[in-house]
């Protein structure tokens, strides 16, 4: 079975090249980076859990990388948030296990939400970038369900080097994801 970069370089690049009317390939849009988050503010502040192995070890299985430990940098007394509290945690994937996590999510995880019907087309910000958030980490099978001591979501964002929502479209598109919308969004920033 054939990797997904090499299925983007051998096939998705030159046709996103006709359909997009670039000359050179190199100018066709990829995916340059893919962050995933999990905010553990809540569970910091309002449970005595200072302990986040777990969380830690669910996203170290999701995405094959050890991930970050953000900090809080301000106080807000509102949100009993004091500076130095962990706030979340961080992975960035590039390369070869960016491109295995598309492949993932893509065709194991994404299929496994209840009632799914596709992720919104229309989640673009103005320099084709996508944001997507899963409410439940459990949809990716590497996460045993059982294990899980409190119920946790995900949020992924994947950077392309489209210049607009419309080519953002048409490159994940390309890469398989599920997106409802009949048409490309419009790009808010003209």
């Amino acid at each position: 079975m054939k990797g997904l970069k090499e299925k983007f370089v051998n096939e998705i690049a030159p046709s996103l090249q006709k359909e997009l009317g670039v000359k050179n390939v190199n100018a066709v849009p990829k995916v340059t980076k893919v962050s995933v988050n999990i905010g553990i503010g809540k569970m910091a502040s309002h449970e005595a859990v200072k302990d986040f192995s777990a969380v830690i070890a669910n996203l170290e299985a999701i995405t094959g990388q050890k991930p970050v430990m953000r900090k809080s940098t301000t106080s807000i007394s509102n949100f009993k948030l004091k500076i130095g509290m962990p706030v979340g945690l961080l992975v960035t994937l590039r390369g070869k296990r960016m491109y295995e996590f598309i492949d993932r999510l893509v065709n194991v995880a994404l299929p496994r939400v209840r009632d799914f019907r596709g992720i919104n087309g229309r989640a673009f910000d103005g320099q084709g970038n996508y944001s997507i958030g899963l409410k439940d980490c459990t949809i990716f099978p590497e996460i045993n369900p059982e294990n899980l001591q409190r119920p946790h979501g995900v949020q992924i964002n994947i950077c392309t080097t489209a210049k607009n929502a419309d080519e953002g479209y048409k490159l994940l598109k390309a890469l398989g994801f599920p997106l409802t919308a009949a048409k490309a969004p419009a790009n808010p920033k003209k």
